[in-house]
């Protein structure tokens, strides 16, 4: 069983540690519910490296946050009896990638995305890595064949970005729209006005 106000989010080591942070702003202006958040150790460093102090602010001012330690096994997403709306991973490493694909719970993260893979919830991947190889391909297909969604961090140039976090957004934008949770992120597409 879901539950409507509750949302799972991984962040891990992958590149793009924007993409969580722009993600975690959103959810903040627009969702209304708690957030539980597994936040690797690798993704902690990337976060730090990548992000400015002022796109880390969510971590000490997210009203309605949970955090959970990635290597705690005990935690309430490690189970099929925590209801919960889905679960998003952004970024998430090929690592990671692999360990869900192949049923592997190595921390709290590829727990829970197993879960709401069993439960038949919402599981929302944001992979960050290019080229693919063969063996990320082949895993990512054996999680979208396994009810997964994957969202590659591939951001759009139709709205005319003028920063990183324009960019960002287009994916965040998309990563919203598919757990239904209502957003002014970013511009929607608009067609030009047709010429004779």
């Amino acid at each position: 069983m879901s539950h409507p106000d509750r949302l799972v989010v991984g962040i891990t080591g992958a590149s793009g540690s924007l993409y969580a942070a722009r993600f975690m702003k959103a959810l903040g202006e627009c969702y209304a519910g708690e957030v539980h958040l597994i936040l690797s150790t690798v993704g902690a460093q990337v976060l730090a490296y990548e992000c400015s102090a002022e796109e880390q602010s969510w971590i000490n001012d997210y009203p309605r946050l949970v955090s959970h330690a990635a290597g705690n096994m005990w935690a309430g997403p490690s189970s099929g009896s925590f209801e919960a709306q889905g679960m998003v991973i952004i970024p998430c490493s090929m690592g990671h990638v692999g360990q869900i694909a192949a049923g592997i719970s190595a921390d709290l993260i590829g727990r829970a995305a197993d879960v709401m893979l069993k439960e038949q919830r919402p599981l929302i991947i944001v992979p960050r890595e290019t080229p693919f190889n063969r063996i990320h391909l082949r895993n990512l297909l054996t999680l979208a064949e396994s009810g997964a969604t994957i969202v590659p961090a591939a951001p759009a140039f139709y709205h005319h970005p003028e920063s990183m976090a324009d960019l960002a957004d287009t994916v965040v934008a998309r990563v919203l729209d598919l757990l239904q949770i209502n957003h002014q992120v970013g511009r929607r597409w608009k067609a030009p006005p047709a010429t004779e």
